[in-house]
């Protein structure tokens, strides 16, 4: 959602257009204007939007946003994208979240509704090159350390060399950077993995793809703790990021089982479930259990739910104290 906050009866008339846009677009959003409430608050407004809103347009001057918004700014991936457009109509500024908030992005669009003069100031945009925090956002990708990627991002504002490596060679090479085949300093590294095997690297920056897709399956009643213990220790094993876990699936009989659903929280992704037909479709391209067909009335669970994913099993069933564990990859 976009919230618009307007402190004058003249910006009053540009919100007003933008609100024309974004309805004819379908595009959410809310307003506060001064004008129009009998209790205007500007700290209350800026408030509701922080909490609200994706993003957030000040029509008023830069200090008066820059005033409204300094007691709600927590962290850059974490507050909404902030716009200025001055009541004159003559700038749409990007203040504060250019890249990871999105504001370059609507100043632009919003420089063109008004027909204004949009102004970004972010030193990357203005050389013609990608920060690593857009790499991120374009694609999808969690950055492992926002220091690590302000750092990487002076760097290619100062003309140093930044070298780009995706395991996948899915992204199209940045501008800015160097492409390699070998993981080396300075360099921008997407892939799902925790860790690389080069220790004494510096300057690497992961930026981490979610492609990874876990079947699970397990006796009724687990601790939660005891399944969490059992992936971690998986996926420590295969060096994979727990942030790269795009998708947990099971059969539809586990949807409420407790295990699972804090195992789901706990990696921050959705948890899917198939009926006992959907697996019954692929379970004979594996290894059956007579046990786990007569507890649930199929052979296989958790190989089947990666497939079921779309995905390219990387390790086969893995079996512990009455849970088992399938390991795949998004297929590409």
């Amino acid at each position: 959602m976009i919230g618009i906050i307007s402190v004058t009866e003249k910006g009053d008339f540009i919100g007003d257009k933008l609100k024309d846009f974004f309805e004819e677009n379908n595009i959410s959003f809310k307003g506060i204007y001064k004008s129009k409430c009998e209790d205007f608050s500007l700290k209350g407004a800026t408030q509701e939007m922080f909490e609200t809103c994706k993003n957030i347009i000040f029509i008023s001057s830069t200090g008066i946003a820059v005033r409204a918004i300094t007691p709600f700014i927590v962290k850059k991936d974490k507050d909404p994208g902030i716009v200025v457009v001055d009541v004159n109509n003559k700038f749409t500024i990007s203040l504060a979240g250019g890249h990871i908030g999105g504001a370059n992005e609507l100043t632009l669009e919003v420089s063109k509704v008004l027909n204004n003069i949009p102004v970004i100031t972010t030193a990357t945009d203005n050389q013609n090159k990608v920060a690593p925090d857009m790499v991120a956002k374009s694609n999808n990708l969690i950055i492992e350390d926002l220091k690590k990627a302000k750092d990487m991002a002076s760097r290619l504002v100062n003309n140093k060399k930044v070298y780009f490596l995706d395991d996948d060679n899915l992204i199209k090479l940045p501008l800015g950077y160097e492409s390699t085949y070998l993981l080396k300093d300075n360099t921008l590294w997407i892939t799902n993995k925790e860790k690389s095997e080069e220790e004494n690297l510096k300057g690497v920056l992961r930026l981490i793809r979610k492609n990874i897709l876990l079947g699970v399956g397990c006796r009724k009643g687990v601790p939660s703790q005891e399944l969490i213990d059992f992936v971690k220790y998986s996926l420590n094993g295969l060096n994979i990021d727990k942030r790269a876990v795009l998708k947990i699936g099971s059969i539809d009989l586990k949807k409420e089982e407790k295990a699972i659903l804090d195992l789901s929280e706990y990696l921050n992704c959705p948890f899917e479930t198939f009926s006992k037909d959907e697996i019954k479709s692929v379970q004979d391209e594996f290894e059956g259990s007579d046990f786990v067909e007569k507890s649930v009335g199929v052979r296989a669970v958790s190989e089947p739910a990666v497939l079921l994913m779309n995905g390219n099993i990387i390790v086969n069933k893995l079996k512990k104290n009455g849970m088992t564990l399938t390991i795949g990859e998004l297929k590409r």
